[in-house]
């Protein structure tokens, strides 16, 4: 992924609810209701079109489970031949019928057909296992991939307006529920569609009247569960809504932990997470223990069924109609009968959840994608690092412009400070010369040639950036400086960090160099956070400098020391300076001042200052006393 994309705010969106665990695991757990697919038919259309490249390995699976399925059911008739038989020949050893006996070699061999059936039913399975979990991993692989590729894509308008946490759930949870039920439910509807059809076939062959019986507490069964859903499925809903406010202010007292430390909002916050937590505690035992009655109800369906089968069967015997070994395996299927029933109403949930879940995928992958590259693009040879805005006109909305008319020239090495209140568009300006956004009307150039007829990685391999927000990621010091320079050596990465005075500081760390920041950056403070980043640009050694308050974090006697090196790194170059401490901007050669997304006034420092302008202004606002008492 391009850095650009990379660096996100991170913390509001973790604290709207990304990341939060599952509860409510009971055996109802995929029969509760969830996010449902706006267009269900069309998703799976297109979920079964993603994965036409593996219809083959679809279709062997298709062919094995069905196969497994059919040995197993096959087994307790044949088994049944054998219960009758042995049957037979002890009620005639005790009977004293003459040349009765038991014919254990009809046994044996009944025995081994099993065996035989039972194997290659295992093996069957095994295969379809083996190739549904290739299928699913590869969807998956693809799937992220495609997601990966897509960011890259995707213009800064679509991050500036949705969280971190949404993007993310697209490449975790969404995926990852996609790939769950390709893997594990796609069979389960197979074997149970075969397991219902064949069981019934051999139901019927053992005896209509007994299949009768076991059908008719079928629909008892389905409906008792449809009622204990029907009641556990708010609680289950209300229990995701409350793990998520639990885990939503847990993360959001830990992160502010100090600030609450400071106001004294312990006692506050633990009343809060005391409410929170006793809804979530209500919630989930209400629907664990609703959804916990569905296997007694079932057992006991069960057990009636199977109490009305063994009368009717016993009926039966005497009458001759059917023999004692095919109540054996009439039970057999009765119980095979009603679990692929129950899996049936758990899968159809479970599809809802995965169709909504592809449908934020293939939404997020059909999102609107950056203006293409140019078909011819221009490639800048030698870069001298002139810069004009000619006419610029743009806004985040169609109806609110933010930069109006804008218009500047600027010359090879020059230092270039762009100043203004809150919200005058400064770093809008960046934002287009960087072609992160697309200007609605006029051009900008570089040496002449306008940017968008430059592929943007070319563009931007010509710019180095600091900003005010540091973005370190989870790697050693040494990899965070080489980042914008993957194949700078050691002694280019020691250099960098010499020029912006972060060398000493490191050597003092543990490993030196080689010590890794965690996630948050927070073992460094964060004026040590912004020396990195800047030692990180300074190795890019960029034709065009891009400083956004690149001092803010760091102490007054640093930040001399840091305009130093930023003077040295300057020359030579074409420099954009984005500074609300206009102490820091007094010997740029062209002071830009914004208002209102326009160019108020421009010049140097002291002519500025000179004119007793906007720049005067706010120069002069940051070096008044406070009124006297």
């Amino acid at each position: 992924m391009s850095p650009e994309n990379v660096h996100q705010t991170k913390d509001s969106s973790r604290r709207r609810g990304f990341g939060m665990g599952r509860g409510g695991q009971g055996p109802a757990a995929m029969m509760r209701g969830g996010q449902k697919a706006k267009n269900f038919r069309g998703t799976m259309r297109n979920l079964l079109r993603y994965m036409r490249p593996y219809r083959l390995a679809v279709i062997a699976v298709f062919i094995f489970a069905i196969a497994s399925t059919a040995f197993n059911i096959a087994g307790p008739k044949i088994l049944g031949n054998a219960t009758t038989k042995l049957f037979e020949g002890i009620v005639g050893k005790v009977m004293h019928v003459p040349g009765a006996f038991v014919d254990y070699s009809y046994i044996g061999r009944i025995a081994l057909i099993l065996l035989t059936l039972y194997f290659i039913s295992a093996l069957c399975s095994y295969i379809q296992g083996w190739l549904m979990t290739g299928v699913a991993m590869k969807v998956t692989y693809r799937f992220r991939q495609d997601i990966s590729r897509k960011i890259d894509r995707l213009p800064l308008r679509y991050f500036d307006t949705r969280t971190y946490g949404e993007v993310l759930s697209r490449v975790t949870n969404d995926v990852d529920t996609v790939g769950q039920t390709l893997n594990q439910s796609l069979t389960q509807i197979i074997t149970s569609v075969t397991m219902i059809l064949g069981v019934l076939v051999m139901m019927l062959s053992i005896s209509w009247l007994m299949t009768l019986v076991a059908l008719v507490i079928i629909p008892l069964a389905l409906m008792l569960v449809a009622v204990v859903v029907k009641a556990s499925q708010r609680y289950f809903k209300q229990q995701q809504e409350y793990l998520g406010h639990v885990n939503g202010h847990v993360e959001e007292m830990y992160g502010g932990h100090s600030v609450v430390r400071a106001y004294n909002g312990e006692e506050q916050s633990a009343q809060k997470f005391t409410g929170l937590n006793k809804v979530l505690y209500g919630a989930a035992w209400k629907s664990q223990f609703l959804s916990g009655l569905m296997i007694p109800i079932m057992t006991f369906i069960g057990n009636l069924g199977f109490v009305g089968v063994s009368i009717v069967g016993g009926y039966l015997v005497v009458r001759g109609s059917i023999q004692v070994g095919d109540i054996q395996a009439f039970i057999q299927y009765v119980r095979s009968f009603n679990q692929p029933l129950v899996q049936s109403a758990q899968i159809a949930n479970v599809l809802q959840s995965t169709a909504a879940a592809a449908e934020r995928v293939f939404e997020f992958l059909n999102e609107e994608e950056e203006t293409p590259e140019n078909a011819a693009p221009v490639a800048l040879d030698a870069v001298n690092g002139s810069v004009e805005f000619k006419d610029i006109n743009f806004g985040y909305a169609p109806d609110k412009q933010v930069i109006k008319d804008f218009s500047a020239c600027v010359r090879p090495g020059q230092k270039v400070a762009i100043v203004g209140t809150t919200g005058a568009g400064k770093t809008t300006i960046i934002k287009l010369l960087m072609r992160f956004y697309d200007v609605q009307s006029g051009s900008i150039t570089v040496d002449g040639v306008d940017i968008r007829n430059m592929q943007r990685g070319e563009l931007r391999r010509l710019f180095g950036m600091v900003l005010q927000d540091t973005w370190l990621f989870n790697g050693t010091i040494r990899d965070n400086i080489r980042y914008g320079q993957p194949d700078a050596s050691d002694e280019q990465v020691v250099q960098a960090a010499k020029i912006a005075f972060v060398d000493h500081f490191v050597r003092t760390l543990p490993q030196g160099y080689d010590m890794v920041i965690n996630e948050e950056a927070n073992n460094i403070s964060q004026g040590e956070k912004q020396l990195l980043t800047i030692a990180r640009a300074f190795l890019t050694n960029p034709k065009i400098l891009i400083l956004d308050e690149a001092t803010s974090s760091v102490d007054t006697r640093t930040e001399v020391f840091i305009q130093q090196a930023m003077e040295k790194l300057m020359t030579g170059r074409t420099s954009f300076i984005i500074a609300h401490r206009l102490s820091t901007i007094r010997n740029a050669d062209i002071i830009l001042v914004m208002q209102d997304g326009a160019i108020v006034e421009q010049g140097n420092h002291e002519r500025l200052l000179g004119a007793g302008g906007l720049y005067a202004s706010l120069y002069n606002s940051q070096f008044e006393s406070a009124p006297a008492a």
